[in-house]
């Protein structure tokens, strides 16, 4: 090594100084500040792990709560077809209440055998959907508004999963063009979340059709379109797929066609004409702001 160079780490060597080579005064100084730092470092691991607490408790919490939902709604599936809980006296469902007088005093259609158990249980149990070799297998609910479903499930207890349910605006009793279900989409990935994976053109070969029984009439759809979208403004002027229920006119149906199949991520080579009677499912798609992912299907039988 160059003489240069050991003489230059002597000095750095001589350079480094000891608490003790400083004055009592800023020895002080030097151990408060060292005491400080100590703190704040004891404070931050403390607030880490107590967030790591929190998290982990979130987690398990979570999906405590949502192999019960499963567990739930398997019990609810094998009522299906059962009378443990007939009850004779039936009763009027909370999707009636917008029907005017002269609908409500119309006859109003049998309930199915199968599904008089789970209508008896909860009044606003309206149908049960069903997509194939996925975990789309649930009561689909209606109230008189499309908030209260949001957060409660078949049993009317609150809960962030929520259920399945039929627009207020819809008549599961005189029909629509349209039914439109919501659903959320959870990361356990129950409820609606498989929706998304419409935008493949293999998945929904493997899945082409729904399965959507009201209580009173069976129906299976196939599905045509599956496009993503959002939550308009008012004043937007854009195609909203969540306020296509009836259409006024034949051109109106085919201009909604239209839009539809614009925006799909895939071709089924399916259609629908005036007259035909369509399912939209529909949840929240994170890609964007207000984001939806939605799938449109026609009824076959």
């Amino acid at each position: 090594m160059p003489a240069g160079n050991k003489k230059k780490e002597k000095e750095s060597e001589n350079s480094i100084k000891g608490l003790e080579d400083y004055s009592p005064e800023m020895q002080k100084k030097i151990l408060r500040e060292m005491r400080k730092r100590e703190r704040n470092r004891k404070f931050l691991l403390g607030l880490l792990a107590t967030a790591a607490v929190v998290c982990l408790g979130c987690f398990v919490f979570y999906y405590i709560n949502a192999g019960k939902g499963a567990g739930r709604n398997g019990e609810l599936s094998g009522l299906i077809g059962s009378e443990a809980l007939s009850n004779p006296e039936g009763g009027t469902a909370s999707y009636l209440a917008n029907l005017s007088k002269d609908e409500k005093d119309k006859a109003t259609p049998d309930i199915l055998d199968k599904y008089k158990t789970l209508h008896n249980s909860n009044k606003d149990m309206i149908g049960w959907i069903k997509i194939d070799g996925t975990v789309i297998d649930y009561p689909v609910m209606q109230a008189s508004d499309n908030e209260y479903y949001l957060n409660h499930d078949f049993d009317r207890k609150e809960k962030k999963s929520g259920a399945l349910f039929l627009d207020c605006r819809c008549d599961a009793v005189y029909g629509n063009n349209n039914f439109i279900i919501y659903g959320h989409h959870l990361t356990s990935g129950s409820m609606f979340s498989c929706l998304s994976d419409y935008q493949s053109k293999s998945f929904y070969e493997k899945h082409p059709y729904i399965t959507f029984d009201t209580v009173y009439a069976t129906g299976t759809y196939q599905v045509m379109y599956a496009f993503r979208s959002r939550v308009y403004e008012e004043t937007d002027v854009n195609f909203k797929y969540y306020d296509f229920i009836d259409a006024d006119s034949e051109e109106e149906f085919n201009s909604y066609m239209n839009e539809m199949k614009a925006a799909s991520f895939i071709d089924t080579g399916i259609t629908a004409v005036y007259g035909d009677q369509l399912l939209t499912l529909s949840t929240c798609d994170y890609a964007e702001e207000n984001g939806r992912f939605v799938v449109v299907a026609k009824k076959i039988s």
